[in-house]
C-alpha cells in the first residue's frame, strides 16, 4: 500500500503519517521530488489524503490526480480526508476527476483543529489534544476494518452528494474540472493574496508555499496567482502580515499538531 497526501498546515499528514505505520505503508507527500508514476507500478492500493476546502479537493490535489490519471485509474483507493465540522461528500468528491469510477474499499472524513486563523466564525480550536485524540481513535477502527476487509465510504449517498454541493458549487463548480470555475471563490481566491507593510521580506512564505506562488522579486514578496489556499504561509508568517481571500489580520496561528 502507498499513502499519497497533500497538507497544508499539518492536520492531513498527521492522519497520512499515522494511518501508514499503522498500516506498514509507504508515505509520500505529493509536494515530494518524487517519480510518481514509477512509485505508483509498485503498489495495488493507494491511499489519498487531503483536506476539505468548501466541500471541495483542493487545488493542488486536483492538479496531482490530473497529471497521475494513468498510474491511478486501476488502483483500489482509501480516501481520508480532513475538515473542519462540515463537507457532505468532501472524499466522494475525489472520483469525479476519473474518467472511470474508480474502485474505493474505504472512505472516511476527520473532524481536525482549525487552522482557519482570521475569520471570525471559525475560532480557535479550545483543545486541540483531545480533537486529536478523537481523530486517532477514529484511525484505530478505521485500519482494523480495512484489515478484516470491511468496506465503508462516507460521502457516497445521495443525500451527502446534496449537502456538498450547497458549498462546492459557489466554491469550485463542477467537481469534476481540475481548475476552479470563474467567478467561483476558489477562483477569486487564487488571485487574492495580501501582502501588508509589517513583511519583513524573510522569505519563509516563499519557501513554504506548495504551489510556489510567492517569490521575492526586488525586495518584496509578490505571487503568482496560483494560490490553492491552504493557509500554510498565514499561520506560519513571524509578522502575520500575509493572508488570502480573508483579509483581517490574524490575531493567532495553528501551529502543526504533534503526533504522540
Amino acid at each position: 500500500m502507498l499513502t499519497l497526501y497533500f497538507s497544508g498546515t499539518g492536520n492531513t499528514a498527521y492522519i497520512a503519517e499515522l494511518f501508514s505505520q499503522k498500516m506498514n505503508a509507504a508515505c509520500l507527500s505529493i509536494e515530494n521530488d518524487s517519480d510518481f508514476s514509477q512509485e505508483l507500478q509498485k503498489h495495488d492500493t493507494v491511499a489519498i489524503c487531503y483536506p476539505i476546502y468548501g466541500s471541495r479537493v483542493p487545488l493542488i490535489m486536483r492538479q496531482f490526480v490530473a497529471a497521475n490519471l494513468p498510474s491511478l485509474q486501476d488502483k483500489r483507493l482509501i480516501i481520508l480526508v480532513t475538515q473542519l465540522t462540515f463537507s457532505g461528500d468532501g472524499a466522494r468528491v475525489l472520483c469525479d476527476l476519473f474518467p472511470q469510477k474508480p474502485a474505493v474499499i474505504y472512505a472516511e472524513h476527520f473532524f481536525m483543529p482549525n487552522n482557519v486563523c482570521n475569520f471570525a466564525l471559525l475560532g480557535q480550536t479550545k483543545n486541540v489534544a483531545a480533537r486529536l485524540a478523537k481523530a486517532e481513535k477514529k484511525l484505530e477502527k478505521i485500519c482494523q476494518n480495512i484489515k478484516n476487509g470491511v468496506v465503508k465510504k462516507r460521502g457516497f449517498s445521495a443525500f451527502s452528494k446534496l449537502l456538498g454541493s450547497v458549498q462546492g458549487k459557489p466554491w469550485q463548480g463542477d467537481s469534476k474540472n481540475a481548475a476552479a470555475a470563474t467567478g467561483t471563490m476558489e477562483h477569486k481566491a487564487k488571485h487574492d493574496v495580501q501582502i501588508d507593510d509589517d513583511c519583513n521580506v524573510c522569505g519563509i512564505c516563499a519557501n513554504i508555499c506548495p504551489m510556489k506562488n510567492l517569490e521575492n522579486v526586488q525586495g518584496k514578496i509578490s505571487h503568482k496567482n496560483n494560490c490553492t489556499m491552504c493557509y500554510r504561509c498565514i499561520n506560519r508568517c513571524p509578522k502575520r502580515a500575509i493572508t488570502v481571500f480573508f483579509h483581517k489580520k490574524p490575531k493567532w496561528q495553528y501551529k502543526l499538531p504533534t503526533k504522540n
